[in-house]
């Protein structure tokens, strides 16, 4: 297996990021400290019968809304973060999709046999068009960066261009 990239993890020195990449347990047991009322002892409790169950009010069909029912809210748009500006030629909806193999935020492996990705998670599917909209080439390396007018620059590097069946004007990354 490759070695992770912890580029974005290295702010926090208090972390031993290397020994939590070589035992999960690690990032259990402090998931398990930050909110004991839901995930204490939930290293034993996984292996339980039944497993580790995570309370889930709406599978008891019980709402924590004022209305006591669950309420269902239709956007006019996805356009409603107001500080999300481009509809340029070269900026796209990103969307974030698991593989198989992928359990919350933990990767397991490299492979992604529902869309065909060997050997690598660092995979930019983008749709026919839009890689020729902008002169791009499956299998090309690209930096994607954000368009938020926040202040605040996010990019990542590194991405490889999948020709994908994905909807015009989105990308999708996991």
């Amino acid at each position: 297996m490759a070695e992770p990239d912890k580029r974005v993890l290295e702010p926090n020195p208090k972390i031993s990021w290397d020994a939590w990449c070589d035992d999960c347990r690690l990032i259990r047991g402090s998931i398990g400290k930050t909110y004991p009322e839901t995930f204490h002892d939930d290293g034993r409790r996984m292996w339980g019968p039944g497993g580790f169950q995570r309370p889930m009010p709406a599978c008891k069909r019980q709402w924590h809304a004022r209305t006591g029912k669950a309420n269902v809210v239709t956007l006019t748009g996805l356009d409603e973060d107001h500080d999300m500006p481009g509809d340029g030629l070269d900026a796209f909806r990103m969307m974030t999709l698991r593989s198989n193999d992928q359990f919350d935020t933990t990767v397991f492996g490299y492979d992604d046999r529902f869309r065909g990705i060997k050997g690598t998670r660092d995979a930019l599917l983008m749709d026919c068009l839009g890689i020729d909209r902008l002169g791009l080439t499956g299998g090309a390396m690209v930096r994607v960066e954000t368009v938020a007018d926040d202040g605040v620059r996010r990019e990542l590097p590194g991405l490889t261009i999948v020709d994908y069946d994905i909807p015009i004007g989105c990308v999708g990354v996991h």
